[in-house]
């Protein structure tokens, strides 16, 4: 026989449940909604998370910063404890920064995430103790509005999708340094503002085909370096790979070939800073790309995508410790380099076996071109050992300065570094220094745009001391602080992602002034004869050099360059390095 309470208490779960089973139907996904081929749009995914925000404490929803489109972005953030203060809860526990639609026909993630904090709020999934989840519903807006069912030719649904250009046709995982767009301005103020220990982007890719729905891309383990890059790659990456395993989902590093057979052997991605896991590195934060296999059902993909979110946070909130020890660790490793690599290549004397489960593939002549073509055959699938090249090794770097000195005439630098929470300071008054210049020695400029620029690449610099007055108002820039290897990626010309080769500081390289050929002849020729030691640099150049034998105005255009009356500014990088003592 029944009591009283037990009979209360019984009516007081059969009411939770019934609020439960409400819940859940009131929170279905507009891809749920759809049979799993349709993606939620952007005013979907926003209004989505407002309901869920308003009926969990758990869950909480901001605007966070405009976009070109005009609308604002947003993040939401699920946190047990139900609180929202980020420098608080990043203390105690690690925070993982989900990015979706930077690519919005790529929109898995965006409706993976959906369900991901659906299914945590309604305690479906396991609440994690040491990890507070936070999520940018659609990053590129712009593109999410510019809706359409064509333009991802070889994508198995949904059936419509946005575009991967913004709303000024740019491609945002190119923009993290550059800061064209103000996606890109806003989400640096979220990254710092969160300051994740895990950022995940989520993306969808093709370069051949395979058995996998699920590739990752975690951000190159040499590059990130030290105890973190070991950390990423003997555990981290295992550790993931493993979980999904035992939820029989079967994962292999993004399939890194273009119009050629995976088996062959394939390198690792070499994510830059322009790229968004490049850009989290600069701050010590493990990335990963999520890459769903384009050609696979939507339903699949991003059912995948789920599984690795899901997997990916128990695995977070299990290394919960070593990951805050080691990256409140890295806060000041950078005081144990004397060096800093700007440049990388594949390390082929140290590689790993992949049992890669693939396709055979056959080269057939083309009926359309005539000339070969790969055609894979899904009925002759295969598992083999495939070479991959994960290690890489730096090929060029430099001493790290003490600080950096830019002359306020160059202040167009100073916003990005408060982006960036770049500490400097403002010299109060005019000053002399011993500082190591740069001038330009060569470079190469790409003969096609590429996101808005012309990009400079395989710089050189030529590197002198000497003494150089500074005035006041002009930026110094210490490189003991959290933000050093940010400094020396975007300051440093020969780097591949420097705010040189982004086309920042292109005005020195053109001359302002000039001579006429009629008259610096005869001051040419004065010169020579003063200055023996410069004739006879003339003269070999001329014997060793044919094109500049043959071009009279090549001659007279050097020895210009090479007297009092060449402007100082041409090819001198304005930009100072103030050496460690």
């Amino acid at each position: 026989m029944r009591t009283l309470g037990t009979l209360l208490l019984f009516l007081w779960i059969l009411a939770c449940e019934t609020e439960i089973e409400k819940a859940v139907g009131d929170f279905k996904t507009p891809y749920e909604l759809d049979n799993g081929n349709e993606t939620a749009t952007y005013e979907e995914a926003i209004s989505f998370y407002i309901q869920l925000a308003k009926e969990f404490p758990e869950i909480s929803i901001q605007s966070a910063g405009n976009t070109d489109i005009g609308k604002p972005l947003h993040i939401v953030t699920f946190n047990p404890d139900g609180d929202f203060n980020f420098q608080k809860i990043g203390r105690d526990k690690s925070l993982i920064l989900i990015n979706n639609g930077i690519h919005p026909g790529e929109s898995d993630g965006i409706d993976a995430t959906m369900l991901l904090f659906r299914d945590l709020a309604l305690k479906r999934q396991e609440w994690p103790k040491n990890v507070v989840l936070t999520a940018i519903p659609v990053y590129n807006i712009g593109g999410a509005l510019n809706r359409n069912s064509k333009t991802r030719v070889n994508q198995n649904g949904p059936a419509t999708y946005g575009f991967r250009g913004n709303a000024q046709n740019y491609d945002l995982n190119r923009d993290f340094i550059k800061n064209d767009t103000e996606n890109a301005r806003s989400f640096a103020a979220i990254f710092h503002l969160i300051k994740p220990d895990l950022f995940v982007d989520t993306h969808v890719s093709n370069g051949a085909d395979y058995q996998y729905v699920l590739t990752h891309l975690f951000t190159q383990h040499n590059r990130l370096g030290g105890s973190l890059g070991r950390f990423l790659h003997e555990k981290l990456q295992p550790g993931l790979e493993d979980a999904l395993k035992n939820d029989k989902w079967d994962i292999t590093p993004y399939v890194n070939v273009f119009n050629r057979v995976p088996e062959s052997g394939f390198s690792q991605f070499m994510d830059g800073p322009r790229y968004s896991t490049g850009y989290a590195t600069l701050w010590n934060t493990f990335g990963l790309m999520v890459e769903t296999h384009m050609l696979k059902p939507y339903s699949t993909r991003v059912a995948g995508t789920y599984t690795l979110l899901s997997n990916l946070v128990r695995l977070a909130d299990s290394l919960h410790p070593e990951v805050k020890k080691l990256r409140n660790a890295a806060l000041t490793r950078h005081r144990q380099w004397n060096y800093y690599p700007i440049k990388w290549k594949v390390d082929s004397s140290r590689t790993t076996v992949l049992n890669f489960k693939g396709f055979e593939a056959d080269t057939l002549e083309s009926a359309l071109t005539g000339f070969p073509r790969l055609k894979y055959n899904r009925h002759r699938p295969f598992q083999k050992e495939v070479t991959y090249y994960d290690y890489f090794k730096p090929t060029d770097s430099v001493a790290v300065p003490h600080a950096y000195l830019i002359p306020k005439g160059w202040g167009k630098i100073i916003p990005f570094l408060e982006r960036n929470q770049i500490d400097y300071q403002v010299l109060e008054k005019d000053t002399l220094l011993l500082v190591e210049a740069y001038t330009i020695a060569d470079y190469k400029t790409r003969n096609r745009p590429y996101e808005g620029h012309y990009l400079h690449y395989d710089t050189k610099v030529n590197a002198q001391k000497v003494n150089t007055s500074f005035s006041q108002g002009d930026i110094y820039i210490h490189t003991d602080q959290p933000g050093i290897r940010y400094l020396l990626e975007t300051l440093e010309p020969a780097a591949t992602d420097s705010f040189f080769n982004w086309n920042f500081f292109d005005p020195i390289l053109q001359r302002k002034e000039g001579f006429s050929p009629y008259v610096f002849e005869e001051v040419a020729q004065a010169l020579l004869e003063k200055n023996e030691e410069l004739r006879l640099e003339f003269d070999t150049k001329k014997q060793n050099d044919e094109s500049f034998s043959n071009n009279w105005y090549a001659q007279l255009s050097w020895l210009y360059g090479k007297s009092e009356h060449s402007e100082s500014s041409f090819m001198h990088y304005p930009v100072y390095r103030v050496l460690k003592q």
